[in-house]
């Protein structure tokens, strides 16, 4: 299959419109899927010219008018910011409004079945603080749009996946939310998602310790005792394939040599460091959990080299990659529960 992704474009004055013109420019899209870019055609028109591309821009209302051609752009134009009136690298409320209803017009595309999937490009932290929502980041507003509360970011890689069981808060509030229930469903989600998503039919999952050593039997933290082993053991009656809690300095090498599908983080850094030490270039971000696939770009907004033609559009290619992949498993899982046995 060569499934429909819709693709955000992002901030419309950050690197998302080149990394789009180049990775559709050089064709290395449309070989596993159709991509639809929900955004702006006067932006990705300046795009292509600080990149030296000269791109078919294709605008289109919906996606049934888009054109079965794996060459060129295709594109919703949610928003039509003229070029000369907005500066790379500098965001202002309209940019940022705009990179707002490119995400919730395509959460609406995927929910409504015109889209297999969503990949998004990056959208500052402080896009969503101008336009006064509420949101920590797309996932948080991805989620209220669908309605949904139980979900896990993941960071994805062909060598290393780690998901979190908490996201974008201060680490003086991690110990506050961490709790057996919260632990046990990114343990849940997690499995769930490796099964109908990445095609793993039975995942092993690495829980990693909150405290140095795994708080070596309560010398250093009684988190390991009173929160992650309950969780675990309650994952493991529930019949998924999970073990630890294990030192976080070692849990994530066992990973990478193949003991583990995945590595549930405790919170942010802890996962994400590592992540990036082997994934920098190509990692994926994606949300377990929605009732939509949605994944994402590993990097921000790079407003310091915004319309110079240098960002790498690796992390876009690998993330739109993962969307048609996940999309054909989930297309194959569902298959696969409807067919009847005889």
């Amino acid at each position: 299959m060569r499934p429909t992704i819709a693709v955000t474009m992002g901030d419309p004055v950050g690197i998302g419109p080149e990394i789009i013109v180049k990775a559709m420019a050089q064709n290395r899209l449309s070989r596993f899927c159709t991509p639809l870019v929900v955004g702006d055609p006067f932006r990705l028109d300046a795009a292509a010219k600080c990149v030296g591309f000269s791109p078919n821009i294709r605008v289109v209302s919906r996606p049934g008018e888009a054109p079965d051609e794996k060459t060129g752009i295709t594109v919703i134009p949610v928003s039509r910011l003229h070029s000369k009136k907005f500066t790379w690298g500098k965001p202002t409320r309209s940019t940022a409004a705009a990179a707002v209803r490119y995400i919730t017009t395509a959460v609406d595309l995927a929910q409504r079945g015109d889209a297999a999937a969503m990949v998004t490009c990056p959208v500052h932290k402080s896009a969503f603080r101008l336009t006064g929502l509420p949101f920590a980041g797309h996932t948080e507003l991805i989620a209220d749009r669908t309605g949904s509360s139980n979900f896990v970011m993941m960071m994805a890689g062909n060598r290393l996946k780690v998901a979190l069981a908490t996201i974008h808060v201060p680490l003086g509030e991690v110990l506050s939310l961490l709790t057996p229930e919260r632990v046990f469903r990114t343990i849940r989600i997690t499995a769930e998602g490796l099964m109908e998503r990445f095609g793993i039919a039975s995942p092993c999952i690495g829980v990693a310790g909150l405290n140095p050593h795994a708080g070596e039997n309560g010398r250093f933290g009684n988190e390991e005792r009173q929160i992650l082993i309950p969780a675990v053991r309650r994952a493991r009656r529930a019949g998924y394939r999970v073990e630890g809690p294990y030192p976080p300095d070692t849990v994530f090498y066992r990973a990478l040599k193949g003991a583990f599908h995945a590595v549930i983080a405790m919170y942010h850094d802890q996962g994400l460091i590592p992540f990036k030490l082997i994934h920098f270039t190509d990692g994926v971000n994606t949300t377990l959990g929605l009732p939509l696939i949605r994944t994402s770009v590993d990097h921000g907004t790079a407003y310091d080299i915004a319309g110079t033609g240098t960002a790498d559009p690796g992390s876009l290619v690998a993330a739109v990659r993962m969307a048609a992949d996940q999309a054909n498993h989930r297309h194959r899982s569902l298959r696969k529960k409807s067919t009847p046995l005889h």
